[in-house]
Formats: C-alpha cells, sequence, structure tokens
C-alpha cells in the first residue's frame, strides 16, 4: 500500500472475535482515524508492541477506531483457540479478526509482523510500518492523525 491509498475492504473469510463483522465503512462512518496492526501469535515481537498498542488503543479510545489482525506465519498459528488465548493474555480487547486465509494481509501488503497501518477520518493510508523499532515514530504519526 501507499501513502494516501484508501483503506481496503474488510471483507474476508476468517473469524472475529470481540466483535461482530466490521466493515470499512461502519469505520468511517464514525469520522475517526483508524489504527489497523497485524501481528500473529508466534511473532515475538508482536507480543513485545502488544502493550504499547494497548496504551494507545487505551490513552485515544474516544478519538481513534482500533483494529487487530491476525495473520498466520506457520500452519500452526490457525489455531483458534490460541489466538483466543494469546489476545486474552494480552488484553486485546479491540476487535481482533483472524485472516486464517491471508486474504487481508495480501491486500494490505503485509510481508512482516507487527506491521501498522494509520488511516485518516477520510480513510486515506497516512502512515504505514513494520517492526517493533520505532514505535515512538508511530506515537508521533498517530498524535499527528489525531491533531489534523
Amino acid at each position: 500500500m501507499r501513502i494516501r491509498d484508501r483503506m481496503p475492504d474488510l471483507k474476508a473469510s476468517g473469524q472475529w472475535i470481540n466483535s461482530r463483522e466490521i466493515k470499512t465503512e461502519d469505520l468511517l462512518m464514525g469520522k475517526k482515524p483508524t489504527l489497523i496492526y497485524f501481528w500473529s501469535v508466534s511473532c515475538h515481537l508482536c507480543k513485545r508492541a502488544m502493550p504499547l498498542i494497548n496504551q494507545m488503543r487505551n490513552e485515544f479510545r474516544d478519538k481513534l477506531n482500533v483494529i487487530s489482525i491476525h495473520t498466520p506465519l506457520n500452519k500452526e498459528d490457525n489455531d483458534l483457540d490460541s489466538i483466543r488465548s494469546e489476545a486474552a493474555r494480552f488484553d486485546l480487547t479491540e476487535p481482533l479478526f483472524v485472516d486464517q486465509d491471508e486474504i487481508l494481509s495480501q491486500t494490505f501488503q503485509v510481508k512482516f509482523v507487527p506491521a501498522y497501518f494509520i488511516f485518516d477520518e477520510e480513510g486515506q493510508l497516512r502512515y504505514f510500518q513494520s517492526g517493533l523499532n520505532g514505535i515512538q515514530t508511530l506515537q508521533r504519526r498517530l498524535n499527528r492523525v489525531l491533531k489534523a
């Protein structure tokens, strides 16, 4: 994806946890920016980042949509019980989509996890980042989009 690209459709085969199905238009109707992040149960960097993402989710609860997307790195990562367990362990209370067929991962062109996408209230991509390094940059970009 490129900066200013529109938020892709979130419709894919898979299961929503913590929420009913979320559609792209649902996110845009609220007129709030959206943080979408990809992670996997077998990704140690993802687990290190989760408390920081939770902190941002909690701090901006009324100003920001947060969507979590689990993408498998291997066959074992498709175990729903394991995904639910890790989501509970790391207090992932936001809507969580299990992208078992990697449809959204391909749509968003995710090559590494964790991966973060910040969309403005109009649904345009404003920032993309993958990996744990640069979480402060992610926070600064998120603050910039929230103040715009």
